[in-house]
């Protein structure tokens, strides 16, 4: 008997779903709206919110599912399909008030956030119906205790998916075919994670959001949606360690069996609905044998901890589901760090404050370095200018003469500059740590709720509370809150004790900047600000330090911007 083997690509394609408010506007000639997105992702539409809470009350209902509750998971499994659509992060919360639910990272296919997982076959070329029951072993699915799905396939065939989970956020599936039949069987075993876009964080220059992955031994960043939008399949090259779809704080990845190989996809399905396969080869299984493939499913947060500990656990490279950049071996020590300082102080606030001054004193000798080698410039300024007056003629000569005088003065003038570049990955750093650190997601401090969202203090939220609602597009006004002024000033404070004299353009640019930096820096995370605001007063209080120190350098700049002010004055005169 010949056997075909099957062309997966096809038979794993369902027919696109549209909610019922799409197909609406669809029947009306309508095109869905844009999708809005937020920085920590989320249903925004209302209505869509509306529409999944009716329709996760109508579909969790059902008697058709065996309860999941693990030390850190909860939620179901559907017995229609074997499918994994129903998880919920029990240490999680979706906002900061009492009444709020745990963060749902699956939902039920259909439903405006839906996101699963399923795993199956492909026997003799064709899928195991989305609508077959199976049956279930147990009722409740714990870390002790594991449950088996098994269906049979008719012709002698039947099929079993054993599902267990451990005490973080992975599940172990292992599936199996058995072959009792007169003829041999061509099997091809597959998973795969379906989400929509529509919950999708925004996808940001510092954090990726959209399909993750570790292909031929390398973290892969590059994919969006708009990319598999445009493409409708992309296959990285290369064996994938585990490839899913990523959100700033959330992951749902796909981990194939140890030394295997199979193909990784990432298809589009219309109206913002994706799906991560993995699909492994196709083998023909003889009668009276069996086949058994081992999986896993990671759903649950990027807890670098977590993470790590899986990674330790020989899990190539999962510690990089966040996206950590190039300056990761500055980032993750600063992490723990901050961590550390948290348990030992018990607020994430003044957790941040502390590391903001441990980091700072450890840049202080350099700070100390670069200003003293400023002061020395300054020294050796009106030899330069004479200098240059003399050979104004000769730019080679000059030049010669201004490496001699550095050299007999011994003044380096990149010293200045030098310190000043070694700070910044330390600094870019530590402002990644604070953007993609779960830790800092729902962390109290003073009036703040959570250091992870704006800060609540601007004059919107005040207006909301006797009925006012602003606009969106007046936001960037009234949005304004308690910390971005305080970054404003205190920025504006350190362009002031700036220790360089700046031609009056400058000036007024510099003048203009703080509070640019304001209205730009207003949305962003309160913990990031804090951190900018505590490290912009330190940067004060330092350059008040070091003038004192050299008195001289604080002398010549001020005497210097005196006489570029009244050259200034002199010419408007004129």
């Amino acid at each position: 008997m010949d056997f075909f083997y099957p062309q997966p690509e096809q038979a794993l394609v369902q027919d696109k779903a549209d909610t019922p408010a799409e197909q609406a506007a669809i029947a009306d000639g309508q095109a869905p709206a844009a999708t809005r997105h937020t920085r920590t992702g989320g249903l925004v539409d209302p209505a869509l919110q509306a529409q999944e809470k009716a329709d996760l009350k109508t579909a969790l209902a059902s008697p058709q599912r065996i309860r999941i509750d693990a030390p850190r998971v909860a939620g179901s499994i559907n017995l229609r399909g074997g499918v994994v659509d129903d998880v919920v992060l029990k240490d999680h919360m979706e906002g900061t008030g009492d009444d709020s639910e745990p963060v749902r990272l699956f939902s039920p296919n259909g439903t405006p956030a839906q996101q699963f997982a399923q795993f199956g076959y492909l026997i003799n070329g064709t899928r195991i119906a989305d609508d077959a029951v199976w049956q279930a072993d147990g009722r409740i699915l714990t870390s002790e205790t594991p449950v088996t799905l098994t269906h049979d396939l008719g012709d002698g065939v039947s099929a079993s998916i054993r599902y267990s989970i451990d005490d973080e956020y992975m599940f172990t599936v292992e599936q199996k075919v058995t072959n009792t039949g007169p003829n041999p069987a061509v099997v091809q075993p597959y998973g795969y994670v379906n989400r929509t876009s529509r919950t999708a964080s925004e996808d940001l220059w510092i954090a990726h959001s959209g399909p993750i992955g570790v292909f031929a031994d390398a973290a892969d960043y590059g994919i969006d949606y708009d990319d598999v939008d445009e493409a409708q399949t992309i296959t990285p090259a290369g064996r994938p360690s585990w490839s899913g779809f990523a959100d700033i704080y959330w992951l749902s990845a796909l981990v194939p069996q140890t030394g295997s190989a199979p193909t990784a996809t990432f298809r589009a399905l219309g109206n913002e609905i994706y799906r991560a396969d993995m699909i492994y080869d196709a083998v023909t299984l003889p009668a009276g044998q069996a086949l058994t493939t081992t999986s896993r499913l990671f759903a649950g947060a990027k807890e670098s901890v977590v993470l790590d500990r899986y990674e330790d656990a020989g899990l190539q490279k999962f510690g990089l589901a966040i996206d950590w950049g190039w300056f990761r071996w500055f980032e993750k020590p600063m992490l723990w760090l901050l961590r550390t300082i948290y348990e030992a102080v018990g607020n994430f606030g003044i957790a941040i404050i502390a590391l903001t001054f441990i980091v700072r004193g450890l840049m202080f000798p350099i700070a100390q370095k670069g200003f003293a080698s400023m002061a020395e410039m300054k020294a050796i300024q009106p030899k330069m200018k004479a200098i240059q007056e003399k050979y104004k003629d000769d730019k080679q000569k000059q030049q010669q003469e201004i490496m001699a005088l550095y050299k007999q003065e011994k003044v380096n003038p990149v010293a200045g500059c030098l310190p000043m570049l070694l700070q910044i990955p330390v600094f870019f750093a530590l402002y990644k740590v604070l953007v993609l650190g779960i830790e800092m997601r729902h962390r109290e401090f003073l009036w703040i709720k959570d250091l992870a969202a704006p800060d609540p203090a601007n004059l919107a939220n005040a207006l909301s509370l006797v009925g006012i609602q602003v606009p969106q597009f007046l936001m960037i006004v009234f949005g304004i809150g308690v910390l971005a002024v305080m970054l404003g000033f205190t920025m504006w404070l350190t362009f002031k004790l700036n220790p360089s004299a700046m031609d009056p353009m400058q000036q007024q640019i510099f003048n203009i900047m703080p509070w640019i930096l304001m209205f730009v820096m207003a949305p962003f995370a309160a913990g990031l600000l804090l951190y900018w605001v505590t490290s912009n007063i330190l940067t004060v209080a330092q350059q008040k330090y070091l003038y004192s120190r050299h008195p001289q350098l604080r002398a010549a700049i001020d005497e210097e911007k005196a006489k570029k002010a009244a050259e200034a004055e002199a010419k408007a005169r004129g």
